[in-house]
């Protein structure tokens, strides 16, 4: 019977990885966790403890600090693999999860399946040939060498690619190779696996070209795999289920959609929502069950692209009369500044309106007063302005006689951002990353309600650290959408850094970017 050693990657949700790790081996599997260890290390702490004496888990033995689209994700998914097949002899499958992901199938239905085909499952498609990459780098992801993140150090990143294509510094790709693109989601034979450590032994040359390559964790693997296995005993598809927007965003399952993701011919899905609590504990016990018969339909993904070409919600088969003028269009570029720190963000935008031609109103969805035109009435009331937030927005483009827009929301508005961002419209978010003292929390406790001005001091104290994360935490999970043209501003980063983040959001040269940088207590509570 198959014996899966399930390769866990997370940084996060101490909890979840450790219910997570006792749920699987469980069912007689067994997992191999790399922690990132740029993560709370109290967090990584309680993992070990907890599961210490689960002899069917096993830990990296050396861990990376993981970055998106960086080497470090492949480096560390090895580490994980490593201990995996030198601890556990016995498993006879390799599947790579993360700490979003959910099973859809009972632990029974998974080991059969995987029994009833001698083959791996990864998804292998020509990088060249296919249209895998939607939009973005793609041959120069290869043929050029990336030391730097894109998302943390974009002026290293963008200014060493330009460098190597001013001096043509481009590099051969690996002659015996035929580059493939795909999901990191895996599931690969105990064989395969060990032809794949092997291969990365004996080829150095491999290793440092791929190590130097832009996302490599969508062809390493990808690539690999097809040059050591016959194509015969490879299926084109991953066994975890996962929908990306138009726009390049992981799509979240909520809880009403527990039978949806059964019917679902996968046996895990991502991504899971963190709030919903009845669907991880409905798949998580779903699990250990034996015996459940599961009908597949696999009519997720097109009644997914069905609903969100019809429209939003409340519009499944006809628009209402403000949505179908409320479209903004291709030709527009919608700015969308998120700040938890109102006056931070309005400081931002009145330096905007006075040093360059872009219009940018304030926040619009929450105060009255936000830098608005006279439109009419339209305008004249909050509650107005957010039932017909698209026609409100393209209005705005009319009277601003202008192709772009900035405005604010509260960070805490990830539906908003999200229903802005399906739009056809070319649009942008910039996240302004702040730090919440004490004072800033106490005032933030009153403002939103939970303590009045008479309430027990001590009572204020221990809300602190749990409001100080629950803020926190808003930024994590609109990092964690994965917008496609998402940028970051903070008062740690370098003047030329925040710079360069506001000079591509804006569309604005470098020298009007760099005054905005250094717009005076921009970050000054």
């Amino acid at each position: 019977m198959a014996r899966i050693a399930f390769i866990l990657l997370c940084h996060k949700d101490a909890p979840g990885v450790i219910a997570q790790a006792r749920r699987l081996t469980a069912s007689g599997d067994y997992v191999s966790i790399h922690f990132d260890p740029r993560a709370d290390q109290a967090a990584f702490a309680q993992i070990r403890t907890a599961l210490a004496d689960n002899p069917s888990v096993t830990f990296a033995n050396r861990r990376h600090k993981c970055g998106w689209g960086e080497w470090s994700l492949v480096a560390a998914t090895l580490e994980a693999v490593r201990a995996a097949v030198a601890s556990f002899p016995a498993a006879t499958h390799f599947y790579m999860l993360s700490g979003d992901c959910m099973p859809i199938k009972s632990a029974e239905y998974a080991h059969e399946l995987l029994d009833s085909d001698e083959c791996d499952y990864i998804e292998h498609n020509d990088f060249f040939g296919s249209n895998w990459i939607k939009v973005g780098l793609k041959e120069e992801r290869l043929i050029y060498r990336f030391w730097f993140n894109e998302r943390t150090q974009p002026r290293l990143f963008y200014t060493s690619l330009a460098l190597q294509q001013k001096l043509g510094l481009s590099r051969k790709i690996p002659g015996d190779l035929k580059i493939m693109i795909g999901s990191q989601w895996w599931c690969l034979r105990r064989q395969t696996i060990e032809k794949v450590l092997a291969f990365c032994d004996s080829r150095p040359d491999v290793m440092r070209f791929f190590s130097t390559t832009w996302i490599p964790d969508e062809t390493f693997f990808q690539t690999i795999v097809p040059h050591v296995v016959p194509r015969n005993e490879l299926r084109n598809r991953t066994l975890t289920y996962l929908i990306f927007t138009d726009y390049g965003m992981p799509v979240v399952f909520y809880n009403d959609q527990y039978d949806l993701l059964l019917r679902q011919n996968y046996l895990f899905a991502r991504k899971i929502s963190p709030e919903a609590l009845e669907l991880r504990a409905r798949l998580g016990a779903l699990w250990a069950t034996e015996g459940v018969h599961f009908s597949t339909a696999n009519e997720a993904t097109e009644l997914y692209r069905f609903f969100t070409g019809r429209g939003r919600i409340g519009r499944r088969f006809t628009q209402r009369f403000w949505e179908s003028e409320g479209m903004l269009g291709r030709d527009k570029a919608l700015l969308l500044v998120a700040s938890k720190k109102w006056h931070v963000a309005k400081r931002l935008t009145a330096a905007i309106r006075a040093d360059t031609t872009i219009p940018a109103v304030d926040y619009l969805f929450n105060e009255h007063e936000a830098h608005l035109p006279d439109m009419g009435g339209v305008e004249s009331s909050v509650g107005k302005r957010d039932r017909h937030r698209r026609a409100v927005v393209k209005l705005l483009f009319e009277q601003f006689k202008s192709d772009r827009l900035v405005l604010c929301l509260d960070s805490s508005a990830l539906s908003l951002i999200e229903d802005f961002v399906a739009d056809k419209a070319d649009t942008r978010v910039l996240l302004i990353e702040t730090n919440f003292d004490d004072d800033y929390l106490r005032g933030h406790i009153g403002r939103v309600g939970l303590a009045g001005g008479s309430a027990d001091p001590e009572l204020i104290e221990r809300l602190l650290p749990m409001v100080r994360r629950d803020l926190e935490h808003e930024a994590d999970r609109l990092r964690d959408m994965e917008f496609e043209r998402f940028h970051v501003i903070s008062p740690l980063a370098k003047p030329e850094d925040n710079a360069a983040e506001l000079a591509r959001f804006l569309g604005i040269s470098a020298e009007c970017a760099a005054g905005l940088a250094a717009t005076p207590d921009l970050f000054i509570d």
